[in-house]
């Protein structure tokens, strides 16, 4: 499913990386398995989402457990076990790291056409754990994406004079 990661070579990456910390890892799993995955993804207009529609976000979201087909809830719970924490402790060096099972703010997120999500901090402390928010980990699962539909990942820093990003 995962291709072996090198956690020496992504920790390096990881702790040079700007404006903040963080690591890009391509082809996370192999072929198949993304496109297994990619294949398990609903539709936009099943009735399992969850629609934002607010001046931060247009998106729809699924974290239930229950709602996840068998190739989602397996990868899912792997990306949890403490087999992938521990993988997760290397490239990082944080050597308190947890799971959020819960998936609060996590599980499948889908935006379309005319879709947002401004810039924003996400929260630190979990809402129901009160335990710091260390990491983030975004899969992206589009196998025909095409860079002109705008949607990147962007990193940015505070700009302590306009107190902004």
């Amino acid at each position: 499913m995962l291709t072996k990661i090198d956690t020496t070579a992504s920790h390096k990456s990881f702790i040079t990386a700007e404006p903040f910390h963080h690591v890009v890892i391509d082809d996370f799993f192999d072929e198949g398995s993304a496109l297994a995955l990619s294949k398990e993804f609903p539709d936009f207009h099943d009735p399992l989402w969850f629609v934002y529609n607010n001046p931060l976000e247009k998106k729809k979201t699924c974290n239930e457990w229950n709602r996840f087909p068998r190739n989602i809830y397996s990868t899912l719970t792997y990306l949890n076990s403490p087999q992938f924490i521990a993988k997760l402790k290397k490239i990082t060096g944080i050597k308190k790291l947890y799971p959020d099972v819960g998936l609060h703010g996590g599980g499948w997120h889908m935006h379309r056409a005319g879709g947002s999500l401004a810039v924003h901090l996400d929260y630190a402390t979990h809402p129901k754990l009160n335990l710091l928010r260390k990491l983030n980990l975004i899969l992206y699962l589009e196998k025909d994406y095409d860079p002109d539909w705008g949607g990147s990942l962007e990193f940015w820093s505070h700009d302590f004079e306009t107190n902004k990003p």
